[in-house]
């Protein structure tokens, strides 16, 4: 029999979504569910195109109580800016749980994807961070560099932001955006190890190969959100660091160790004992930060639990309504 299915372009999306509260407690929702039974999340699949200088990864996730589950596919072609096209684009699918259908096509360029990797981060901090941030820190400058600082100031309003970037000009630029965006004092600095020596909370956003931040650079009261790394390779915090921090979380403990900071850890052959998941966490069958002046890092790669869970919210914000366009399939 035939059935309608919504197509969602990314201005209509943007129209209906955007990276807030309600939003944060979506992707909460969608921790406290991947830590329960029930859940179906394969591997990351991640394909390399070398010759066109692309990869195209597909995370996908079925979360007990939710009507839907998504499937999102994330293009990153990384020689398009010659071509006048953007790196990145990409779509979500959503279908539901019971019948299989399809029942939405997002085609979002990635925009769903960007805030809800931000939303994890505000989840971070609401669990992580200590219970006051004067200064906060962002390691890179690109687009989340900006999310992430923002996902942050909703829930530790912090008063002062430090950038550091490579590019001392995208740096500047970063710093003036995000204190005209959050109406706080923001700077660029020439040296990672100064932002992170003067803030209490951190976000790492870069696609380093090499560790940025070091165990040297930790100190008391200090909260790391590291979502740069999200594949094989990529390192931005020292092993070492992480080894030291009084707490280290994953979001996914079987990602991280192939895609996030822990590969790090595995490969040098050390230990960390066992690691907690985020949504243990927020469920409360694992402890977050229990004082101010703990270390703590979170290790987030992206799950497939967050994608179901922000298609499932859009659908919901469309239900009824008449953004998008209606096909019967």
């Amino acid at each position: 029999m035939p059935h309608d299915i919504r197509v969602v372009t990314e201005a209509e999306l943007r129209g209906v979504i955007g990276l807030d509260r309600d939003l944060v407690d979506v992707i909460e929702r969608a921790f406290a569910a991947l830590a329960g039974e029930g859940v179906v999340m394969p591997p990351i699949l991640s394909m390399a195109l070398e010759e066109a200088n692309g990869e195209v990864d597909v995370k996908t996730a079925y979360l007990p109580g939710f009507d839907g589950f998504a499937i999102k596919v994330s293009p990153g072609f990384f020689d398009n800016p010659k071509l006048g096209l953007a790196s990145l684009n990409g779509l979500m699918i959503l279908f539901s749980a019971k019948t299989g259908l399809v029942e939405a096509l997002f085609l979002d360029n990635g925009y769903l994807t960007d805030i809800r990797t931000a939303a994890a981060g505000a989840v971070a901090a609401r669990y992580l961070a200590p219970a006051t941030v004067e200064t906060a820190a962002v390691i890179g400058t690109g687009v989340q560099a900006r999310l992430q600082m923002q996902a942050a100031h909703i829930e530790r309003p912090f008063r002062r932001l430090l950038v550091w970037g490579r590019d001392a000009d995208k740096a500047g630029a970063c710093a003036r955006d995000l204190s005209e965006a959050l109406g706080v004092e923001a700077a660029a600095v020439t040296d990672p190890a100064e932002a992170v020596a003067r803030s209490q909370l951190v976000v790492t956003t870069t696609p380093a190969r090499d560790p940025i931040l070091t165990a040297d650079m930790l100190h008391p009261g200090l909260h790391v959100t590291a979502m740069g790394s999200d594949q094989a390779g990529k390192n931005e915090v020292a092993a070492e660091a992480l080894i030291a921090a009084d707490l280290y979380v994953a979001d996914r403990v079987a990602q991280c160790e192939t895609a996030g900071e822990l590969a790090a850890v595995r490969a040098k052959g050390l230990r960390t004992g066992l690691l907690p998941e985020l949504g243990e966490i927020v469920t409360g069958a694992a402890a977050g930060r229990t004082s101010d002046d703990q270390v703590t890092i979170c290790d987030l790669t992206g799950t497939g639990a967050q994608d179901t869970a922000i298609a499932s919210h859009v659908a919901a914000l469309l239900r009824g309504g008449a953004t998008g366009t209606v096909i019967r399939a």
